[in-house]
């Protein structure tokens, strides 16, 4: 009795397989719409399956690309996070040493004279020079060279005197309360013993507020595109 069941139940089953499988012969690739039921639904099984692999791919490749892409920052990020946390431990030292830095630019300010101040550190590089006892050859103030935050003043100067007085007004005009330099120092002997110098001073004065604008003007006219260069 079992024996008849199972044959039965094989027959079906074969018969079940057969049906199905004629459904997929002599298909008409070019006429989806007239396919038996079971290839149209086999059909839209694989189409749905490829449509969310190929998805899910896409996602996880520009996933990955973002994780690679984090990683590559991991590094930079933990040692801006270092710096900033040192800072954040050392604020109150930091903040004290910018005063410090801050009070020493308003000390050097204060040796820049003004440009109304020039012509007093003019008379008085001159006056340094005669109160040594030596004889101005030459004192010719050049072109003013306007920089960024101050504007140079070259004077072409020739001094002639004694071997001590020259050597005092050099560290005369050293130790003047504004900030005079001295360039091309060329110094030859003459007679009786009467050096010649011939040098430039440099002295430096701070911009006023109208000065310090044109030169932001000039700056931001400069970096455009198909600005003045310099």
């Amino acid at each position: 009795m079992a024996t008849s069941k199972s044959s039965t139940l094989g027959f079906e089953l074969t018969s079940l397989f057969d049906q199905a499988a004629g459904q997929f012969r002599n298909l008409n690739v070019n006429e989806p719409g007239q396919w038996p039921t079971l290839p149209k639904l086999t059909l839209w099984i694989l189409t749905v399956v490829l449509v969310v692999v190929a998805g899910w791919f896409g996602l996880l490749s520009s996933a990955q690309e973002e994780l690679d892409s984090a990683r590559a920052q991991e590094p930079q990020l933990k040692a801006t996070y270092r710096n900033r946390l040192a800072q954040a431990v050392n604020l109150a030292e930091l903040r004290k040493q910018k005063l410090q830095v801050q009070e020493y630019v308003t000390q050097l300010e204060k040796q820049l004279p003004g440009k109304a101040e020039m012509d007093a550190l003019l008379s008085d590089i001159n006056q340094a020079g005669l109160g040594r006892g030596l004889l101005f050859e030459l004192f010719r103030p050049g072109q003013v060279q306007v920089k960024d935050y101050y504007a140079e003043l070259p004077i072409a100067i020739r001094v002639s005197g004694r071997y001590h007085d020259v050597g005092a007004f050099t560290a005369d005009v050293a130790n003047l309360s504004r900030i005079v330099t001295l360039h091309n120092l060329n110094i030859v002997p003459g007679k009786d013993g009467v050096l010649a110098m011939d040098a430039t001073a440099r002295t430096y004065r701070y911009l006023d507020a109208t000065e310090v604008a044109e030169q932001r003007k000039a700056q931001q006219a400069a970096a455009k595109p198909g600005g003045a260069k310099p």
